[in-house]
């Protein structure tokens, strides 16, 4: 008995929840445009550039990109960040050296070699855009 009970609730909640479903309007972040149409072209938002870098907003940020990135390339073949940020050519093209975690292997040992999980140079370092805040921000800049 208790077992078809169960059934027969399961069922009904099943149907009422299709109806409210079916009712409801699909909406899309691409809002009316069509899946297979060509995508507009957006507003390219011009990158901040600023000599020296920008500061930290706490102790162990990444720094931000002070120049565009826009031609750079990273693909497994091309990093081009590493024509100015590696050892060998930091102190001729005057840019900031990668700093030693990036030769850090997850056991912990030290290696010449940049480690693969920080190849990807902006998952961490972003370039700056100048454009208002979608949500407010109450983040406060710790003292360093």
């Amino acid at each position: 008995m208790k077992k078809i009970l169960m059934t027969a609730l399961s069922m009904a909640f099943l149907s009422a929840s299709a109806g409210i479903a079916a009712k409801a309007e699909m909406i899309s972040l691409r809002g009316d445009h069509p899946l297979d149409a060509v995508a507009e072209e957006f507003d390219r938002r011009k990158q901040e550039t600023m000599e020296g870098g920008f500061a930290k907003s706490w102790k162990q940020q990444p720094p931000s990109i002070p120049h565009k990135i826009d031609k750079d390339e990273i693909t497994l073949q091309v990093n081009t960040c590493l024509r100015c940020h590696d050892a060998a050519h930091y102190k001729e093209e005057k840019a900031p050296k990668m700093g030693d975690s990036h030769f850090l292997v997850s056991d912990g040992a030290i290696t010449d070699d940049l480690d693969m999980r920080r190849y990807s140079c902006n998952q961490c370092h972003s370039p700056q855009l100048n454009v208002d805040e979608l949500v407010e921000n109450t983040f406060e800049t710790v003292e360093q």
